[in-house]
């Protein structure tokens, strides 16, 4: 080791038990780390980018083994053979790691002030005070808006990119010099995403911090990435200095996994003139709280300001803008899985703006969500099987136990799965796997509408493209129509006909993809396309 090499790593090895044998998640992956350089791990869901990051940071579960020949070096001592009360002083202290699922990593039941809190006085000797006033500082310093009200919120209350700015946070609290980045930016919109990132490679010139990052997103890694290796099977397929390895990559896995790119239009959409959800004048308003427990105030956030759309059957309408500007509380609202505070909605000729519960229940299978989180929105407990199958049986489809069987295997295929994972849990699956699960079970129920939120941000190129194509697939099929949330704009342009762009709660432009991609008429339109097509804004 020199000087510089902060991490060694050496023949990295991990399996797991599982029922019918056990699986390689990991195979002899080596790497070095210097001091202040940014080291990337790409590949595919499922290609042992995380499980190495675990086994650094010692997280793994309980299942895993990891093999008698795996060394990894930092400061001279064997991270892999410490003990777990040494291992914890280094973590969140010297080694910091931010992880893909904000909302299953951050706690439910503290403020995300005392989270970070928690953090600083663990290994720092400082006052609850002056934590908290740090806390303020790290989230005004990763662009949290109004972070004094912020300080006293919890995750819930959050969107999906503040909460991972909240992680990102808490694992700079410490001046880390090791930073593990687990896909940082996947919930993050384009313009947050370039912001992070380069605020990520301004403390680590500042500090000397050097950074792990695991991500698969191509544009970011050649952006930020000193030294790239791409990862397949668990095993080390090519290495290489970035730009080198991005201009002549040697192994043919590799040169696949650059020609994957989101690519294409959408099909030229066979509209029908069928309107299948229509909003008029939504509005959603949430109450916060601001100041202390004695001397607290309140107000009123508009989240949704009085926004109308109509998608028509066979079209895919998307719905792009920054984290926090409305989108998914407008697509939840119309679907009534939030509360209205004014406007009306109607799902194919029927208004449901006012149904309670129960009244509800009929338009339940028709109208299905694929959520943002795949982890928080799958049941741990439930084996793939159940899940899917739970709503065949509340919704009365199939007519026999082996009928719904056949739909749970049908829906797995058309999801890009093996049909025969049907006795496995979620947490055995990668997040890129877990989102086409949850795609599976939103198709298993042939529903009229999917509202898809970000659901291909956990997912690496290559099965983007994959669900991508099954999406139009369906829709050719079925005649089926989206309402399509996210801030990839490259997706949006290869999925949507149409395209409704978001800011504080206000549409701000709308019009035919190619029209607002291709010339936006707004600056705020303008800087997403900038930020989203050439991330070093």
């Amino acid at each position: 080791m020199t000087q510089d090499t902060v991490i060694q790593a050496k023949n990295i090895g991990v399996s797991f038990n599982v029922d019918g044998g056990r699986i390689e998640a990991v195979r002899d992956v080596s790497f070095t780390l210097l001091k202040g350089q940014t080291i990337a791990l790409v590949g595919e869901s499922g290609s042992g980018k995380s499980v190495t990051a675990r086994a650094i940071m010692r997280l793994l579960s309980k299942r895993a083994e990891v093999s008698e020949q795996t060394e990894i070096l930092y400061g001279g001592v064997n991270m892999a053979r410490l003990k777990d009360a040494e291992m914890r002083r280094l973590r969140g202290n010297r080694l910091t790691m931010i992880f893909q699922e904000p909302m299953s990593s951050l706690n439910p039941v503290y403020t995300v002030g005392a989270q970070i809190a928690e953090i600083l006085r663990i290994h720092q000797k400082i006052t609850r005070k002056a934590a908290l006033a740090r806390a303020v500082e790290l989230l005004r310093e990763v662009q949290i808006p109004d972070p004094e009200s912020r300080v006293n919120q919890y995750p819930h209350q959050l969107s999906g990119g503040q909460r991972q700015r909240v992680m990102i946070a808490m694992a700079l609290a410490n001046n880390p010099d090791v930073l593990i980045a687990d896909e940082p930016t996947t919930a993050l919109d384009v313009t947050v995403q370039a912001e992070i990132l380069n605020l990520i490679k301004a403390l680590k010139e500042k500090t000397g911090m050097a950074v792990i990052l695991i991500t698969h997103d191509l544009t970011v890694v050649r952006q930020f990435a000193d030294h790239v290796y791409v990862m397949q099977h668990g095993e080390v397929r090519e290495d290489g200095p970035t730009e080198a390895l991005f201009t002549n990559p040697q192994h043919p896995y590799t040169k696949r996994l650059l020609g994957s790119e989101p690519k294409g239009r959408a099909d030229p959409a066979q509209v029908g003139e069928e309107t299948v959800l229509a909003g008029r004048d939504v509005r959603v308003t949430f109450t916060l709280r601001k100041g202390g427990a004695f001397r607290g105030s309140y107000h009123d956030l508009q989240a949704v300001d009085g926004l109308s759309l109509a998608v028509k059957r066979g079209e895919t309408l998307g719905l792009v803008g920054e984290s926090g500007s409305g989108k998914t509380t407008f697509g939840q609202a119309l679907l009534r899985l939030n509360k209205l505070n004014g406007g009306q909605v109607d799902f194919l000729g029927h208004r449901i703006d006012g149904l309670d519960r129960k009244g509800m229940k009929p338009f339940r299978q028709r109208m299905q969500i694929v959520f943002q989180d795949p982890f928080s929105s799958l049941n741990p407990r439930m084996s793939v099987r159940q899940i899917i199958e739970e709503g065949l049986i509340v919704n009365g489809i199939g007519k026999t136990r082996e009928d719904r069987l056949d739909r749970v295997r049908q829906a797995l295929r058309d999801a890009g799965m093996p049909d025969t994972i049907l006795s496995r849990f979620p947490h055995e699956f990668s997040g890129g796997q877990r989102q086409r699960l949850a795609i599976a079970r939103a198709v298993a129920l042939e529903p009229e509408f999917i509202l898809l939120d970000e659901p291909t941000s956990a997912l690496d190129l290559s099965v983007q493209a994959q669900i991508i194509e099954l999406l139009r697939k369906l829709q050719r099929e079925k005649g089926l129509s989206y309402l399509f949330i996210s801030h990839d704009l490259k997706v949006v342009r290869a999925l949507c006909h149409r395209v409704i762009v978001m800011q504080n709660g206000k549409i701000v432009e709308q019009g035919p993809v190619e029209e607002v991609l291709g010339a936006p008429a707004t600056d705020y339109t303008r800087r997403l396309v900038k930020a989203a097509f050439d991330i070093a804004v």
